[in-house]
């Protein structure tokens, strides 16, 4: 069990927590949510300890271990994969290397061995024996291929390290497990891997994520944080948004009766308090209507963004025509033979472990890399908008937002552009804010009301959803479930491709196209083992 009691952080003069009391108990899985700056990454930190309270005080059952997904990526570049993994159980990681030293030594003391003893004991309680075998199995669920286990943490890439390092987390079954995005550059397999170890996880665990599927998968209660208070719900985040859009409803339908009440005492008040043989009554309506108390419904913090793709022309039959398109990166084939015709109605989902593959396809289709073998080509009706999942250039100048937005508008009027600005929740002064100073969610808003005001009637997305809170991917996924064009679009975010995508295409190992036309759940239910027998034939036939 841990608890938050009478918890208050001040940054400054602002209180971004006021008197929380909380408590998150052994076998739940609570989802934290709220809005952006609402402290969800914060709160976990005062929980974790690695930020002290302004008043209040965090407790924990004595003798639970707590455990945190790391967020620093670079901070265990010179350790082995496993040794890093390990590391999640502090205690038992110091025994394994106090025993190496100890079994080191040219000359083995007797209180050497009287201490070796000691430490076998206590590491053979601990399970030692089989903390590489336990840590193996977590980086073999997350797709950490065992050939890497023995590897120096430096050497992986960015996506690989995000899964040892959650797998750090989970070492050793901690007593409570706090989880700041734990989906955050997983792949699909991965998140459905770690879906299925939260839900048979019998400890407490606290998670923060943007991913709704993922919610509603796994979490038994939801936390909301608004406006420094947080409120628990026994849910998912589905019951919750239900739960509390009910609730306002509800206080806004007994304030409407209220109003009624009170506006029909006045009434009578107001006709009978100088009329003596009603006085008595009038004094009877005048104290029930200071009785009547509205309810105060608070605004949430929350904000949805405006998103609205509306093409400026309509597209044709013939949008997308790729023959035979293949490409090979530093000796690997990450595209093999690709050959797909899209239609006028088309909305693809690419799918896939491999990140590299669908980017490289979605930068060849855009123009900014050549194939090595293999031709594409764009219907005459259509005209294409792209969402990098590296922007880093884009970004890289002194301009202001709105001069930003405005190079890329027909209509070069800072009035029009900043009607863009403002549906993206960049109201009046914010058009002045330099561009290169703006937060990851802020640079996405951004694109996509680029994407917008270009009128294209084909769009181009990879991996939209990083960065933006639940908010504002809510508000994507709504505006491209309405979009008439045609979508290429990759994501890790199950239930937006499972919403919006209507033909899935998989880029398996290899290079090699898997395309179907049907819906993402129904690509699992029906087609998971030929999946991964194809995959791994065509794999084995690559070797």
């Amino acid at each position: 069990m841990i608890a938050a009691n009478n918890v208050t952080l001040r940054i400054g003069k602002k209180a971004l927590f006021e008197d929380v009391n909380i408590k998150f108990t052994e076998g739940n899985c609570y989802g934290l949510i709220g809005a952006n700056g609402a402290g969800k990454s914060t709160f976990l930190k005062i929980l974790s300890g690695q930020l002290e309270t302004t008043k209040g005080e965090i407790n924990i059952t004595p003798g639970q271990r707590l455990s945190f997904l790391q967020q620093d990526h670079f901070k265990y570049d010179a350790y082995p994969v496993l040794d890093t993994v390990i590391m999640g159980n502090a205690r038992l990681y110091q025994i394994m290397k106090e025993k190496e030293a100890i079994y080191a030594k040219e000359e083995f003391t007797d209180e050497d061995g009287i201490r070796a003893s000691e430490l076998e004991g206590e590491f053979a309680e601990m399970n030692g024996w089989e903390a590489e075998s336990d840590a193996a199995m977590l980086l073999n669920g997350l797709g950490i291929d065992t050939s890497l286990h023995y590897s120096i943490m430096k050497d992986l890439n960015g996506s690989e390290k995000v899964k040892v390092l959650l797998a750090q987390a989970l070492f050793g079954n901690p007593d409570i497990l706090l989880l700041d995005e734990p989906t955050n550059h997983l792949d699909l397999d991965a998140i459905s891997w770690l879906e299925e170890f939260l839900i048979n996880f019998e400890n407490t665990v606290i998670v923060v994520s943007h991913d709704r599927y993922f919610l509603n998968k796994v979490c038994t209660h939801t936390a909301d944080i608004d406006y420094g208070k947080i409120q628990l719900y026994a849910g998912n985040y589905d019951f919750w948004y239900e739960s509390s859009q009910l609730l306002v409803k509800q206080m806004k339908e007994a304030n409407k009766k209220k109003e009624e009440k009170i506006k029909e005492l006045q009434e009578f008040i107001s006709r009978f308090s100088a009329n003596a043989s009603k006085s008595k009554q009038a004094t009877s309506r005048k104290r029930a209507l200071e009785k009547i108390q509205l309810d105060d419904i608070r605004p949430s913090s929350r904000k949805y963004p405006y998103i609205d793709f509306r093409p400026n022309r309509e597209i044709g039959n013939e949008v997308l025509m790729v023959e035979g398109l293949s490409k090979t990166i530093d000796g690997v084939k990450v595209l093999d033979n690709l050959t797909f015709t899209l239609g006028h109605n088309d909305k693809v989902a690419f799918v896939g472990s491999n990140e590299l593959a669908k980017t490289t396809l979605f930068q060849i289709l855009m123009g900014e890399t050549e194939p090595d073998e293999g031709t594409y080509k764009w219907g005459v009706t259509t005209s294409q908008a792209y969402f990098p999942k590296d922007s880093t250039l884009e970004f890289d100048n002194d301009l202001t937002i709105t001069d930003w937005l405005t190079q890329y508008s027909e209509i070069k009027d800072a009035t029009y552009v900043r009607g863009f600005l403002g549906r993206m929740l960049f109201p009046g002064e914010d058009g002045i804010k330099k561009v290169k100073v703006l937060s990851g969610g802020e640079k996405v808003r951004c694109l996509l009301s680029k994407m917008m005001i270009s009128g294209a009637n084909v769009l181009l997305l990879d991996e939209p959803t990083n960065h933006l809170d639940m908010e504002s991917i809510t508000a994507l996924n709504n505006g491209l479930i309405k979009f008439p064009g045609v979508l290429l679009f990759a994501s890790h975010d199950h239930q937006f491709v499972e919403t919006t995508a209507n033909r899935i295409m998989e880029i398996v190992p290899g290079g090699a196209l898997i395309d179907k036309i049907t819906t993402y759940d129904e690509y699992l239910a029906s087609d998971e083992m030929a999946r991964k027998r194809q995959v791994y034939t065509m794999t084995e036939e690559d070797n």
